[in-house]
């Protein structure tokens, strides 16, 4: 079962790998094969950097959809 604060709306891969246990490597290819997360263009100095972020229902569809990862993340 996942917890998270109600406060809470937008969670990155990093947050969303170690709240699922689904590494980053499996985590990519699962979001881009089922259209999952937000793409947003990161504000800061690196400027054409693009970040994934997911709201707590793509967080839910995840938990769901993919096993833990048995290998380390």
């Amino acid at each position: 079962m996942l917890h998270i604060r109600s406060s809470q709306r937008f969670f990155t891969e990093e947050e969303v790998s170690r709240l699922t246990g689904i590494c980053l490597e499996h985590l990519r290819g699962l979001v881009e094969s089922r259209h999952l997360g937000l793409l947003v263009r990161a504000a800061r100095a690196s400027a054409g950097q693009t970040r994934r972020l997911f709201t707590p229902s793509d967080l839910f569809v995840l938990a769901m959809l993919a096993p833990r990862c048995e290998h380390s993340t």
